[in-house]
């Protein structure tokens, strides 16, 4: 697997950017479109945190475990949401997409395909990832069924295995694509998209 670095991505009207402190505003303006933090099982920063949460990922990246995008639309030149791969490890060939969310009114759209295409295509052809993994909280379905839309397999489920921002542990819903399977979820992507 090649060195992970910041880099801007950009397909089909998206353009993922590496996440910096300039993007604090947008951010959370982009949580409260549909008031994003309400939603116990999520990560999504409320309005006063969203320069923690920028500085907690900008914190993985100078670790080495994370590279964090804000995501653009392009005709709104707006920031409409963020996602990053975490939890890399460069040894197996590993990254994981996650600690991702966009606005409301960017729900159910053509983004968030874009989005996990842009990534895997990265993961996958330039960094010459093995596996992409993604994870959900078990509470989640939306983000269950999203997932299992993108054409991952399940792995299976971690039992309490992280805390919830809210003091609870969540139960962890793992899914993977295999670098064998790529060309046929690629296919799926593009075909979604089309």
């Amino acid at each position: 697997m090649k060195r992970i670095e910041p880099v801007t991505l950009e397909r089909g009207g998206i353009r993922l950017e590496p996440l910096s402190e300039q993007h604090i505003e947008s951010l959370s303006a982009a949580a409260c479109d549909g008031e994003l933090w309400e939603l116990w099982f999520t990560s999504v920063p409320k309005h006063l945190q969203t320069a923690d949460y920028v500085a907690d990922a900008l914190a993985g990246q100078a670790s080495g475990h994370m590279l964090p995008w804000a995501v653009r639309e392009l005709a709104s030149d707006s920031i409409i949401g963020t996602t990053r791969y975490h939890d890399i490890v460069v040894d197996a060939s590993r990254v994981e997409i996650g600690y991702t969310w966009y606005a409301k009114q960017w729900h159910r759209s053509h983004v968030n395909t874009t989005c996990k295409l842009i990534l895997l295509s990265h993961a996958f052809e330039e960094l010459s990832c093995e596996v992409v993994g993604l994870r959900t909280d078990h509470f989640n379905f939306v983000s269950q069924r999203a997932i299992e839309r993108l054409g991952a397999k399940k792995d299976g489920v971690i039992r309490h295995h992280a805390p919830r921002r809210d003091g609870t542990v969540r139960d962890t819903v793992m899914y993977s694509i295999l670098r064998a399977e790529w060309p046929t979820v690629q296919r799926h992507l593009e075909s979604r998209l089309s």
